[in-house]
């Protein structure tokens, strides 16, 4: 949610940000309703004011034991004026609520310009991708010929965009969500958490996918809503709350089931399991004070990374620019991971800076230390990693001539010190 403040004092400033965007100017029609609203006000604080004085005049007029009446049928009278009043303030209040709650947030100053993701910027590349002498194979198919991957029967079950996971590599898969939880928490300083995938509309509202994207979620018949990253509960954890600044930042990270609708992706990623409906997520999270957000965005970006660093995976990193930005960002980081079968870096990981927009929406403030008043929080998320792409890049990048699959060492602990999927174990 943007500073509906910072709008009355800026309002070019909000409209150039939106066309960064590619969106349409929106202040003048903000201002508009502003005014409505706040002529509202004053109408309903004047008849207010003439009510309260009517009912003094009433009150010592019946101590005299005159004759009230007149003073009584104007108070009468102004009570469809402060009906009225009353409506349309709250009107106007609902609409400006509603407008803002469409409008992206405001980008940082150092995010590119651009369309799309075309134009966004390499910032640096971590790695080399593996020389194979032989033609690599998508995970797909590396996962079926191990008996891995089931696709089929898991569109018997539930449709396209699901997988069934079995044997060694669902264990592949369960040894690298371990791995990326042990790290975060024993190494870079995130407390595990354990949240709910199933949340009220507060909760999307709040960090921005509600309401317009709802067409991207999945709904219960009883309102609940499937969240799509745990982002959603770990930052909500905060919302209605003042935190002292003393206890900031704070840093969670969660292990979930995640689920999206992929509304739109139709045609995208139809093969495997790049783009599915059901996924697994170790996301991070932070809650930090306005001065801290920056640096922790870069930390933040570097915890991450640091899992492909130990997994020995090729990625690079790119700033996205204003066109590609998400919505509720004011700058992102996207991880993209080398993957043989595709012969191209995909995503594998968005670290975003969110700055007190989500704060707004949440009313997520902190006390600073000797200071007057409550500032909001600044807030940022990012995977660390998405658990099922992390699966796609080690079959893929580790894959044998003869269809196994060498473990990574530093997942070996988890798979009793064997060191291969699919061949003899050494």
């Amino acid at each position: 949610m943007l500073d509906l403040r910072w709008i009355r004092a800026e309002p070019e400033a909000l409209d150039r940000a939106l066309a960064r965007r590619g969106a349409e100017p929106a202040s003048a029609q903000i201002l508009a309703l502003d005014e409505r609203r706040r002529a509202a006000q004053t109408a309903f604080q004047e008849v207010q004011s003439r009510r309260k004085d009517l009912s003094k005049q009433i009150g010592q007029a019946k101590a005299k034991g005159e004759d009230a009446s007149a003073p009584m049928a104007e108070v009468e009278r102004l009570k469809d004026r402060i009906a009225a009043a009353e409506a349309d303030e709250k009107s106007a209040a609902e609409e400006i609520d509603a407008l803002l709650s469409t409008l992206p947030n405001v980008l940082a100053d150092d995010v590119p310009d651009g369309p799309d993701e075309s134009a966004n910027v390499e910032l640096r590349r971590v790695g080399a991708p593996p020389v194979l002498d032989f033609e690599p194979r998508d995970h797909q198919a590396i996962g079926e010929g191990l008996g891995g991957l089931d696709f089929e029967r898991a569109a018997k079950l539930s449709g396209a965009r699901f997988v069934v996971m079995q044997g060694q590599v669902a264990r592949l898969h369960r040894a690298l969500a371990q791995f990326m939880l042990d790290l975060q928490t024993g190494e870079h300083g995130y407390t595990e958490t354990n949240t709910p995938v199933l949340v009220r509309d507060a909760a999307l509202y709040g960090t921005g996918q509600l309401p317009k994207f709802a067409e991207d979620s999945f709904q219960t018949t009883d309102g609940f809503w499937l969240t799509a990253t745990s982002e959603i509960t770990m930052t909500n954890l905060v919302a209605g709350e003042i935190l002292a600044e003393g206890d900031l930042p704070i840093r969670r990270t969660a292990h979930t089931l995640c689920f999206r609708s992929e509304a739109g992706s139709a045609g995208r990623d139809t093969r495997g399991m790049i783009r599915q409906h059901q996924f697994e997520k170790v996301e991070l999270v932070s809650i930090t004070t306005p001065d801290q957000a920056a640096a922790e965005h870069e930390r933040m970006t570097a915890c991450a990374e640091e899992v492909l660093k130990r997994l020995g995976l090729a990625y690079r990193v790119v700033v996205l620019c204003a066109g590609d930005t998400g919505f509720g960002a004011r700058k992102t980081y996207d991880i993209e991971v080398w993957l043989p079968g595709q012969a191209a870096y995909r995503e594998i990981s968005s670290c975003s800076n969110c700055g007190d927009f989500q704060a707004r929406r949440m009313n997520a403030r902190f006390k600073p230390a000797g200071g007057k008043g409550n500032v909001f929080v600044h807030t940022l998320n990012g995977s660390g990693l998405a658990v099922g792409r992390t699966l796609v890049a080690v079959l893929e990048n580790y894959q044998q001539a003869d269809g196994s699959v060498i473990i990574p060492e530093v997942l070996r602990p988890y798979f009793g010190g064997n060191n291969r999927i699919g061949g003899e174990p050494s």
